[in-house]
């Protein structure tokens, strides 16, 4: 059991210091200097108050929309739809407020959050339907679902929610913001706000859900064998629904904590958000782990801020740390090799050590 954990924990460690190992070598190529840079993108994510307040606030969405990819993983299904579902809950929970304000505080900002939840989970469970039904396959399903929802949200904000001739709805009221004046005083006015701390909450219900109850386990199994849990007597149809429905509530739920925290508005925009992709990257870099989840977004995030600091104290363009980001997600990817690698050095261990035993 301690080999098994000791595996899942050296992958993910091996992989984020084979990307750094690979942006360092680009560096040098172009005649940047690794270390220095390395230790620019430090400082301007964790630095000082106001960017660790940035860098929490942005790990926020990472964590939930990584939370609802790790979810439909469990029961075997590859969810893309994560940036879909992230932009159909900033919109509800925009909405909620802009359509609400009059209603007390706490309550506009719990009906907010509701809204934006549902309306993700109802957009994934669509495909989880089609999915369970018809067996389509979910990867075709959330890739067509998120520019649908690209294009309807776009014309929604222009029809519904933007006055006339803008591309931007009106701000929320200051009571339905989760980004408050005690936050903004204790981290320098950053964007940190109380999502951050919701999001802890989620990871830790979402570990409970897999661990202690019944439909967490049904979930799990469905993922293991599909056949096998249809014989054992679990409804595979329904719980295959259930998996999208929560996958798609979890990054919803990160849409409309990033609307009411962040943005305080919703704009029409030209692309996907990429924070629904990033969160697929922070769970595959955790192993699906919702603890590890933490640890993933929080390296994303300080690569992410930080990486606007790079370009700040030096000429090196910021887009490398794109290049680390997207060598980390190579390497995640390919973990049989370092599978492989730590194999053969156990083995070899293991030979050495028969031999002094000769």
């Amino acid at each position: 059991m301690q080999i098994k954990s000791l595996k899942g924990l050296m992958i993910p460690l091996l992989s984020v210091i084979a990307g750094f190992l690979v942006g360092a070598i680009v560096m040098l190529i172009f005649g940047y200097d690794p270390l220095q840079n390395y230790i620019n993108l430090f400082i301007g994510s964790l630095g000082d108050i106001y960017s660790i307040g940035e860098t929490l606030r942005n790990m926020t969405p990472l964590i939930l929309t990584a939370l609802g990819f790790a979810v439909a993983s469990k029961a075997g299904f590859f969810n893309i739809g994560g940036p879909g579902q992230y932009l159909f809950g900033w919109f509800g929970g925009i909405s909620f407020a802009l359509a609400f304000p009059h209603l007390p505080g706490l309550i506009l900002i719990i009906g907010s959050l509701l809204c934006g939840a549902i309306l993700g989970g109802i957009w994934s469970m669509i495909a989880g339907v089609l999915r369970a039904y018809f067996g389509t396959s979910e990867v075709i399903t959330t890739i067509m679902l998120n520019y649908i929802s690209l294009y309807f949200i776009n014309y929604a904000i222009r029809s519904w929610l933007a006055k006339k001739g803008n591309d931007s709805s009106p701000n929320i009221v200051a009571k339905a913001s989760l980004n408050t004046p005690f936050l903004k005083s204790i981290t320098n006015n950053s964007t940190f706000n109380w999502g951050f701390f919701i999001a802890l909450v989620v990871v830790v219900l979402v570990w409970l859900y897999f661990n202690k109850t019944n439909s967490g386990f049904e979930i799990k199994a469905v993922g293991i064998n599909e056949t096998a849990s249809r014989y054992a007597g679990v409804n595979v149809k329904q719980t295959i629904i259930v998996a999208m429905l929560i996958s798609g509530l979890l990054a919803g739920l990160g849409g409309a904590i990033d609307g009411l925290g962040n943005f305080q508005n919703i704009s029409v925009s030209n692309n996907l958000p990429d924070v629904g992709f990033n969160g697929m990257a922070v769970a595959l870099l955790a192993s699906e782990n919702p603890f590890g989840i933490i640890f993933a977004a929080l390296l994303f995030s300080a690569l992410q801020i930080g990486g606007l600091s790079i370009s700040v104290y030096s000429n090196t363009p910021s887009e490398i740390v794109d290049i680390v980001i997207a060598s980390i997600i190579f390497f995640v990817g390919i973990k049989y090799l370092f599978e492989w690698l730590l194999a053969k050095k156990r083995h070899h261990a293991q030979t050495k050590l028969s031999e002094g035993g000769r």
